[in-house]
């Protein structure tokens, strides 16, 4: 399979925070995914790994990603001092994305879908702390720096946080707040731990990784961690937004694909429910 290599250059060596690994699986998103990375490259945090597993679309996602890498050493400038003798403006060049990101984009020949494309970056993923980003989403730009916050204190070892809904112009249809951390309520009620995340990677290394078998593969891989003990802990700020669209309505949020991952996922809180009859 092709794989595509860019990088920004080096981070700050004064900064001892970890390397985070992101993973960004994409199939026929190609409208959305420049907007994506960009909200990932520029997250306030110094070091970055972004693998992007990409599965063979009908749209332009491989060229598309193509011409992104070709431009991650790109400048930039603004105006920055006035020359009151030559009367010109001068302007201070500098690059385009912030140093300290690594971009790795593998073209899948066949598609592996999405726990396969899961699964396939967390593998290559070499940072301490992991999570993944829909292809049409958008990360906001403290996200991962305000996630990790806690990891780094050793005050929890699964971030999660609040979330807007947005439309095609960017306009927020709503705020999906999250209830605080309890194994009853973000399990045992329903699946409540939502997309903006990060977490230990030594969690797929103890635990395993997302079962492709499911359709509802994060809700079944994070109740795994749960029951295993893993330390969960809930920001209310909003920190993502998730895109929705008609193009949504395809691939796994078809009726029929939803269907099936709401009766997995309500599977799923049984099978929590029975975890907490059995603690009692």
């Amino acid at each position: 399979m092709p794989e595509i290599h860019a990088s920004t250059g080096p981070a700050p060596e004064h900064d001892p925070r970890p390397l985070v690994s992101i993973v960004v699986p994409t199939y026929n998103q190609a409208r959305y995914l420049p907007a994506c990375l960009d909200a990932i490259l520029f997250q306030e945090y110094p070091r970055l790994e972004v693998i992007v597993i990409a599965d063979p679309s009908p749209d332009e996602t491989f060229s598309v990603l193509e011409e992104y890498a070709a431009g991650l050493g790109d400048t930039a400038s603004f105006a920055s001092q006035y020359d009151a003798e030559a009367d010109t403006v001068r302007r201070t060049v500098h690059p385009r994305y912030p140093a300290g990101r690594e971009l790795t984009i593998i073209l899948n020949e066949t598609r592996a879908g999405h726990g396969g494309s899961y699964n396939q970056g967390m593998r290559r993923a070499r940072g301490e702390y992991v999570t993944y980003v829909a292809s049409d989403d958008m990360p906001h730009p403290s996200m991962i720096a305000e996630l990790a916050a806690p990891l780094e204190a050793d005050e929890a070892d699964f971030c999660y946080a609040d979330m807007h809904i947005i439309d095609d112009d960017g306009r927020i249809l709503r705020r999906f707040s999250l209830p605080e951390y309890s194994f009853a309520r973000s399990f045992g009620d329903w699946y409540l731990v939502g997309v903006a995340k990060l977490y230990r990677r030594a969690l797929h290394e103890q635990y395993g990784y997302f079962d492709e078998s499911y359709t509802a593969n994060d809700h079944e891989c994070y109740l795994r961690f749960a029951m295993a003990g893993a330390r969960f802990r809930h920001l209310p700020r909003v920190l993502y937004s998730v895109r929705s669209h008609d193009g949504r309505e395809a691939d796994v949020h078809s009726p029929e694909s939803w269907t099936h991952l709401m009766r997995e996922s309500s599977a799923l809180v049984q099978k929590a429910r029975q975890f907490l009859r059995d603690a009692e």
